[in-house]
């Protein structure tokens, strides 16, 4: 008994002591510490980081826990916490110098540069000889263009730390940003000397050599890459890249084939080969390749994404849909399966949907350059042409090199005549894709936009050079020769165009065009058939030759080739529009209103053929008819301001709501500003308010650029007679029936002149 007794004092005296322990603050801190770090070197980041964050609860002012959970922090990518237990550490210990450190880099990557500054300066100040601190320093300072300081700092750091590869790599970069290429060269030299083995100082220095169009010595540092490193596809796609500046895609193409078998077990390896076929614009084999990687790797969510991105672009968005949809049943907030869905949701012309879902990706990733891309485009779809422009340029500002933000933009610049940004952004396709043909041709029309002929040429040349099998530059250069009149040379550059792609439209309507132009119709019409025969299955090529017999005066042949052309493609908007066009201009009034009302049934969310049709209806007097289609039009896109100014008039001449149509006569103002028809009907929406000034002030700018519109002089001496100003109403008024006598106000306007004596 008196054993047993002992035995239970002695596990009572245990327990009670544990007890005490876990409820140590210190003990427990340290224990949640010691297995965060245990964590942090199974590279278990998200483990380690719970850890740290139990440590930091049970002592807020435990500085080095704050540090170790910004490390983990740092490791998983989350900057912004990362930046917020720096802080805390620093709080907590100003003394500890690796912090301020590390904070002082996460500025810098934030482009604060004076603040990154500041921090390398204040560890100095404590740490004199600290290494990472001068390097710190010279990269805020090479950031801010002081070069010669900034390289004097990183040689401060070598002196202390010889023997870091890394810091002779940052010394590299500086010295090729003050133009030393030579001693730059020597730099990367000395890193690899410093670790033989290492992959990246010889990676560092191929890409100088490729810079220099040093082909040899660039292969043979990458390929010494690659044996120093066989499992990493670094290397490899160093070698396919260094194959594509060099104009060589077969042997590119060879290299990922290879590693696609011997990096099996990398999936950055295996999916080089699909993304060489995408990025040379080869969708059909990178959906095979991508379809393929699918089947062996199903549990490869890049690869998935990568798939479905592709079966978008290839139009086949139901089987995108049904993968995607799977994605965002495992996450309804994964980033890439939103914009995903906002693409379908694009394709299908559901834009205000798309746009919601859209700014749902970007509620969750701000910075996505993607997912404003194609915010962008949903908004450009809808006639909001402000709202796509900041769009596109925050994705350019985010990625410089996203090519398709780039020609959205492009496209921006000519539409407004912005020759800046014309230049911006052919200048950034140029830096990112020098083996483009777009980028030079855009450099091409921006500088014929300035006069500049001879730079014109020069740049259409190049798009010519760089890509001697595209059709684009030489399709380019045939514009710019029909431009000058040079109609023989235009035709050859368009016929060599139409060799390296049989297929190009923009070809074959440059060579009818310069045909058309010098007259020779039936030339034209005869050539457009002639490959029409030789691709009979290209849409485009039958709106080609519609608008050639159109122009010949050939109606008939000209419906035939439109309708052609709307059923070989469906969902072309432009061959529907053509089409109702074509039988409008026949007679066919009915037809053409069959045909827009197909076109609405297919495209509901195609907002020009309710503006269109509805134009039509109007003609015809059927005026309840065109009210409801301008108003579905509105639904589909309530900021387009062709369909605020055609409903507005309505509303206005047939005893509609004046408010209503006030608002919508501003929208279609603000949509277009320096578009006299809009600026003519917010007039007369203030006319009927009475506001008679405002509505002089409008239609005084509207005469200023149709002076001779009827409707123009009639409503402004209306406005002129209730202004009490009669001599220039009678003007007016007397202008109007001068310019038109059976105007469809005209009557209104003679019993005017008459209340005015005449």
């Amino acid at each position: 008994m008196r054993t047993r007794f002992r035995i239970t004092l002695l596990l009572t005296l245990l327990a009670v002591a544990l007890a005490g322990c876990s409820r140590d603050p210190n003990v427990r801190k340290q224990k949640y510490f010691e297995s965060g770090q245990r964590y942090f070197a199974q590279e278990k980041y998200r483990e380690a980081a719970i850890q740290f964050l139990n440590a930091v609860q049970v002592d807020p002012k435990f500085a080095d826990a704050h540090y170790q959970l910004a490390q983990s922090y740092m490791r998983l990518g989350v900057y912004q916490s990362a930046f917020e237990s720096l802080n805390r550490a620093v709080d907590s210990n100003p003394e500890l110098m690796k912090a301020h450190l590390d904070l002082g880099n996460l500025l810098l990557a934030s482009r604060r540069f004076d603040d990154a500054q500041a921090k390398a300066r204040l560890v100095l100040e404590k740490e004199p000889n600290n290494a990472d601190a001068h390097i710190l320093l010279a990269n805020s300072l090479a950031v801010l263009n002081n070069v010669e300081a900034s390289i004097a700092e990183m040689q401060k750091a070598i002196q202390l730390a010889p023997d870091r590869p890394n810091t002779y790599l940052n010394l590299a970069y500086l010295q090729l940003n003050a133009q030393q290429a030579q001693a730059a060269e020597q730099s990367f030299r000395k890193a690899i000397e410093l670790d033989p083995k290492a992959m990246g100082p010889r990676l560092a220095l191929g890409n100088f050599y490729q810079q220099q169009q040093k082909w040899p010595q660039a292969e043979a540092e990458f390929t010494a890459a690659a044996q120093a490193a066989p499992d990493s596809h670094l290397p490899v796609a160093a070698l396919a890249r260094l194959a594509i500046f060099q104009g060589d895609a077969q042997k590119a193409q060879q290299i990922l084939l290879q590693a696609k078998s011997t990096l099996s077990q990398n999936p950055e390896g295996y999916r080089l080969l699909g993304e060489f076929y995408f990025s040379m614009g080869d969708i059909d084999r990178a959906v095979a390749e991508f379809a393929s990687l699918y089947q062996q790797y199903p549990n490869d969510l890049r690869v998935k994404k990568n798939y479905v991105q592709l079966l978008i672009l290839k139009d086949q968005v139901d089987e995108a849909t049904k993968l995607n949809d799977e994605i965002l049943q495992s996450n309804s907030r994964d980033v890439d399966g939103l914009i995903h869905r906002g693409q379908i949701l694009n394709r299908r012309g559901d834009f205000a949907e798309s746009t919601r879902v859209l700014e749902a990706a970007l509620k969750s990733d701000s910075d996505n350059p993607v997912a404003h891309y194609h915010l962008g485009l949903a908004y450009d779809a809808t006639g909001n042409l402000d709202s796509a422009e900041r769009e596109w340029r925050e994705a350019a500002r985010l990625r410089p090199a996203m090519f398709a933000a780039q020609q959205a933009l492009s496209a921006v610049a000519m539409r407004k005549g912005d020759i800046d940004l014309l230049r911006q952004t052919a200048e950034q396709i140029i830096t990112n894709a020098p083996a483009v043909p777009l980028g030079y041709i855009l450099r091409g029309n921006e500088r014929l936009a300035r006069g500049d002929r001879s730079g014109a040429e020069t740049a259409f040349r190049k798009a010519m050079e760089v890509a001697p099998t595209s059709p684009a530059g030489y399709s380019a250069f045939g514009f710019f020769q029909m431009a000058s009149r040079n109609f023989p040379q235009a035709e050859r550059f368009f016929e060599q165009a139409l060799d390296r792609d049989p297929a190009s439209v923009d070809a074959l309507q440059g060579l009818a065009g310069a045909m058309l132009q010098q007259k020779q119709g039936a030339r034209a019409a005869a050539r457009v058939e002639q490959q029409v025969d030789r691709v009979p299955d290209r849409a485009g090529f039958h709106l080609v030759l519609g608008q050639v017999m159109a122009t010949n005066g050939d109606l008939d042949r000209a419906e035939t080739a439109f309708r052609r052309a709307t059923e070989l493609d469906a969902k072309s908007l432009d061959a529907f529009l053509l089409l109702a066009s074509i039988q409008s201009r026949r007679g066919s009034v009915d037809a053409a209103v069959q045909t827009y009302e197909r076109n609405i049934q297919s495209n509901p969310k195609d907002v020009r053929s309710y503006i269109l049709l509805g134009a039509l209806e109007e003609s015809r007097k059927r005026i309840d008819r065109a009210r409801q289609l301008y108003e579905q039009a509105m639904q589909v896109s309530p900021d387009n301001p062709v369909a605020a100014n055609n409903l507005a008039y309505i509303l206005l001449e047939h005893g509609g709501n004046v408010d209503v149509a006030l608002s919508l006569a501003q929208v279609a103002r603000r949509g277009l500003p320096k578009m006299p028809n809009a600026a003519d009907t917010l007039a007369w929406a203030y006319y009927k308010k009475g506001a008679y000034s405002l509505a002089i002030g409008l239609l005084q700018e509207a005469l200023k650029d149709l002076p001779q519109n009827a409707t123009y002089h009639y409503h402004i001496g209306l406005a002129y007679q209730k202004n009490n100003e009669p001599a220039k109403a009678r003007q007016h008024l007397r202008r109007a029936l001068e310019l038109q006598s059976d105007f469809e106000k005209a009557d209104d306007a003679r019993r005017a002149l008459a209340e005015l004596g005449g």
